[in-house]
């Protein structure tokens, strides 16, 4: 057993095409990050499940502020109902690691700028609750962008307080956290029903949450790029009752438009480009 071990977190994310971090997360550029926070989380699906990835949405939650969309790096931890035998052999290893405090705090203490804490704490609400407003302001104070509870949290109104942050949770219960055990941190664990890996990008809204490989997010947001466009033309035609429904929402992306669409599309396109570099 080890826990955020470098080598173990390549080994398991060998597609990633970016720089990594220190403990081996993928390190997706925050360029990407930023342009991740227009993307509609259907059109982010969309690449997904043509890839083969059916399994990385999860809603729900109970979701503190269903306004905000949150979109951050992937810090995963894993516990277990209690033992005191396996609790034994944790302490050791975390001491050999040098890890500090008790094995609750050390996913915690992990969390920097933009990272999205995955938790799983499977579905445990009533002393379950790992997590209330002092840890969340520590992780908030590091620069996380949320956390992903699959259990409970307690003091709720302190953590909504909190600005720039979000917290996706099973439920809220005043007891504390124990009866829990630490297994792994920065290995795959599970969210509902999602395999999540270390620095997969989290992209959380009031839908739910969706969890995205790195290699497949510049795809993400080309694809993105391409819908906001086509939505756009779409929706501005049909406020001009220049076109029916069954005219533009033929084919996928406009794959299937008549060619006097299509034409009225490409000059709409020309015009756009036009306005936006006179701008």
């Amino acid at each position: 057993m080890r826990f955020s071990a470098r080598q173990d977190v390549i080994s398991i994310t060998p597609l990633n095409p970016f720089d990594r971090f220190e403990d081996g997360r993928p390190r997706v550029p925050d360029d990407l990050l930023e342009r991740m926070k227009l993307v509609e989380m259907e059109a982010a699906w969309k690449v997904l499940q043509k890839h083969g990835y059916y399994y990385q949405f999860e809603g729900n939650w109970v979701n503190l502020h269903p306004d905000r969309i949150m979109i951050g790096r992937a810090i995963t931890a894993t516990m277990v109902p209690a033992r005191p035998d396996l609790d034994d052999v944790v302490m050791a290893q975390g001491k050999r690691e040098g890890l500090e405090q008790h094995p609750n705090r050390w996913a915690l203490n992990a969390v920097g700028k933009d990272d999205v804490l995955a938790f799983d704490i499977f579905g445990k609400v009533q002393w379950g609750c790992f997590l209330g407003d002092c840890m969340a302001t520590a992780v908030a104070s590091q620069g996380g962008a949320g956390l992903v509870i699959d259990g409970g949290i307690r003091d709720p109104q302190g953590i909504y307080d909190i600005p720039n942050f979000n917290v996706y949770c099973r439920g809220f219960d005043p007891t504390t956290g124990r009866d829990a055990t630490l297994i792994s941190l920065n290995g795959p664990t599970r969210i509902g029903q999602v395999t999540v890996l270390p620095g997969d990008i989290i992209m959380g809204n009031r839908e739910g949450v969706l969890f995205i490989p790195p290699h497949l997010v510049e795809e993400v947001i080309t694809t993105w790029d391409k819908i906001q466009t086509y939505e756009t033309f779409v929706k501005q035609r049909l406020w001009e009752h220049k076109y029916r429904a069954n005219q533009v929402y033929v084919g996928d992306v406009g794959s299937a438009w008549e060619d006097g669409v299509r034409a009225d599309f490409e000059k709409w396109c020309k015009q756009r480009r036009g306005k936006k570099r006179a701008s």
